[in-house]
């Protein structure tokens, strides 16, 4: 095989290294005049959403995301007649200056695809989709019937493979969570390994007709399972002997600062392992906004340089990397499993993920100020009502307030100002490790020991009582850092909860959102962390505040309000998914732990939307069809009264609680 470099095996297990910063070479794929993999630097795309048969309308769309970053454009194909049409937006594109390549999005229609691959750079196709019909089955089979099947799919694809060969046309494979044939589901499950192995069966049937133009995606809403997938991809490739590049991104991950928190969580827990080669960030918005999001994210790693892979030359005093790569009893990478810890005062154990927020620069003699961390003030009533997203412990460093704080709000000082404190109701120290040792005078419920990733000895970790850890960094690569602690504490069965700190300089709010929820995220998604701290000076309050309960919902380890899992719309979309997701938000983002699935067509319906609760997916001009998780309750609802049926659905479950 051509144009192909793969070692032996992957230190990491499914990436280079965990504790360096070192990008996974795959092979260099060209799309139109764009290089994809290899050395080239991460590739930014988004998806149109217009009437595909709109020519003009299409064109200019794509223009506005050309201008916004995007170096490819994805277009729905969603019959043959779309697919000609292609041909005119190109012709037009070109005819304005613009070469930016395009993608054809193909599901359930191989002659549509053929069609496509004739004309535009590259194809997309969904092997759960594009040779097998979804009925939601258990089938079973015997080896002969199975591989009967895989036979009557190579049928069906073999064309269009061909097609791309004698066109230069590339192809991505992209495998979506819950668009998985009845026939993997079956074999497999809804798991991380049934969507490696629909896309590892159509690689395996390209690269029997000698055709490698290939990149692969595992895309899915969960962002866990999605993380996980990519992981299982890249360590089933290798072995393989396969290094084709990743296209990235989190599917269905709604709108706002949820959608772009959800997406740095998958998108970048990835990118932080030096895996994918291009992205894409699915918003429920104008698909222009979507490019500056993914740039921002790729940015981040356009400078960063893999440090020696010798000694420990990553950062300080870290394990050897096979100490770290080679622990599965400990740690695995491929299934969710939270870090066992001994309760502290509710931190730890089986409870949920705290929320620290430094306040020490506030204005401590008003307590209004504590309204942006959810404690809102009522002088009326001199007392605080507490929002879903109330932060649980504040940091005040060497500074008292004058007024009295909520009595479940956990107040932290520096030792010595803690130590001098004549009432002690509710603070707790903040300590060194020096400190914590030399102290003759400790609080007997509750104390937090910081500690640098970066220049903590492992070999000085032991267990200590009523302690809660505060692991900082402000590294670069400060995520690997902090991984290798946590992998440290767990080799020595050391059950102490952490709190995992994060501190960043200068940074713009939109970075710094998409940075936390890379850091953080990366390691809640590993089962790593009791709490989160992001410390970020000068940086508005409620923004911290909201970021961190955002990465806890992005992460599934803390839900504090509903979750919206939105598709981004496109030329198949039967209804403006922009307005209808805030007319739904509207009226149910009090429902905190729903999750609602809300879909433009059937493509995204009851399989894209995995795990949700509900969905509203558009079936038609002006029909939507309602389900509960993946079973259809009402069939072809007038738009009209298509939300007041959803909730009566809701509330006939019993899931429904009126607004405060």
């Amino acid at each position: 095989m051509e144009n192909i470099s793969v070692k032996d095996g992957l230190a990491g297990g499914y990436c280079n290294s965990l504790t360096t910063y070192s990008r996974f070479l795959t092979r260099e794929v060209k799309i139109g005049d764009i290089a994809l993999g290899g050395n080239n630097p991460i590739r930014i795309q988004s998806m149109t959403t217009t009437d595909t048969m709109d020519t003009i309308g299409t064109v200019e769309q794509t223009i506005r995301m050309v201008e916004s970053g995007s170096e490819y454009v994805r277009i729905t194909a969603p019959s043959i007649k779309e697919a000609e049409n292609l041909a005119n937006i190109k012709k037009e594109l070109r005819y304005r200056g613009y070469d930016v390549p395009l993608i054809a999005d193909i599901h359930f229609t191989p002659n549509a695809a053929e069609m496509a691959a004739r004309i535009v750079e590259k194809v997309r196709v969904n092997p759960g989709n594009y040779a097998d019909k979804k009925k939601f089955e258990n089938l079973e089979y015997t080896q002969a019937a199975y591989t009967a099947e895989l036979e009557r799919i190579n049928k069906k694809f073999i064309p269009l493979i061909k097609i791309c060969k004698e066109y230069g046309t590339a192809m991505r494979i992209g495998t979506n969570h819950g668009s998985l044939s009845d026939r993997i589901m079956s074999h497999y499950g809804d798991t991380p390994r049934g969507m490696v192995e629909s896309a590892m069966e159509f690689i395996r049937m390209c690269e029997a007709e000698n055709y490698f133009n290939l990149v692969i995606s595992m895309k899915a809403s969960n962002t866990q399972v999605m993380v996980q997938a990519y992981r299982l991809l890249v360590e089933t490739m290798v072995k393989e002997g396969m290094n084709y590049p990743l296209h990235l991104g989190v599917t269905e991950a709604g709108d706002g600062e949820d959608g772009r928190i959800k997406s740095a969580v998958g998108i970048g827990t990835l990118l932080e392992d030096g895996l994918g080669d291009t992205i894409r960030v699915s918003l429920t918005e104008d698909p222009e906004f979507e490019a500056p999001v993914a740039k921002a994210l790729a940015d981040r790693y356009s400078s960063r340089r893999a440090t020696p892979e010798t000694g420990n030359q990553g950062f300080a005093n870290a394990p050897e990397p096979e100490t770290l790569n080679h622990e599965p009893q400990t740690y695995s990478p491929y299934s969710y499993s939270r870090r066992i810890t001994e309760p502290v005062q509710h931190i730890g154990g089986h409870h949920h993920p705290v929320v620290m927020i430094d306040v020490s620069k506030e204005n401590l003699k008003d307590p209004y100020f504590l309204n942006a961390v959810g404690y809102n003030y009522s002088a009326g009533l001199d007392k605080y009502n507490l929002a879903d997203q109330a932060c649980d412990l504040v940091f005040l460093g060497d500074n008292l307030p004058s007024f009295s704080f909520p009595g479940n709000l956990k107040q932290i000082y520096n030792y010595r100002t803690w130590l001098a404190l004549r009432d002690k109701n509710n603070c707790h120290p903040l300590f060194t490790l020096d400190e914590f040792n030399d102290a003759a005078i400790k609080d007997e419920h509750l104390n937090f020991v910081e500690i640098d990733s970066s220049s903590f000895s492992h070999l000085s970790l032991h267990q200590l009582s009523n302690v809660v850890f505060i692991l900082k960094t402000n590294a670069n690569h400060g995520m690997a850092e902090q991984r290798a602690l946590f992998v440290a504490l767990q080799q020595k069965n050391i059950q102490t909860p952490v709190i995992i700190k994060r501190s960043y300089d200068s940074l713009a709010a939109d970075n710094l959102m998409l940075y936390a929820a890379t850091d953080l995220g990366a390691l809640l998604t590993d089962g790593f962390g009791d709490g989160v701290w992001i410390d970020a000076e000068g940086q508005n309050l409620a923004l911290l505040n909201a970021t961190s309960f955002g990465i806890l919902q992005a992460t599934r380890t803390r839900i504090s309000k509903t979750e919206y899992i939105s598709c981004p719309s496109c030329g198949r979309t039967l209804f403006d998914l922009q307005e209808t997701t805030q007319l739904i938000r509207s009226r149910t983002d009090h429902l905190k732990g729903l999750k609602i699935g809300i879909m433009g067509c059937i493509v995204n319906g009851p399989g894209e939307m995995a795990d949700a609760d509900y969905g509203y997916v558009g079936t038609g001009p002006d029909k939507i069809t309602l389900y509960r998780g993946q079973e259809v309750v009402k069939k072809n609802v007038n738009t009209a009264f298509a939300l007041d049926e959803l909730i009566d659905i809701i509330k006939g479950d019993g899931n429904w609680i009126e607004k405060a």
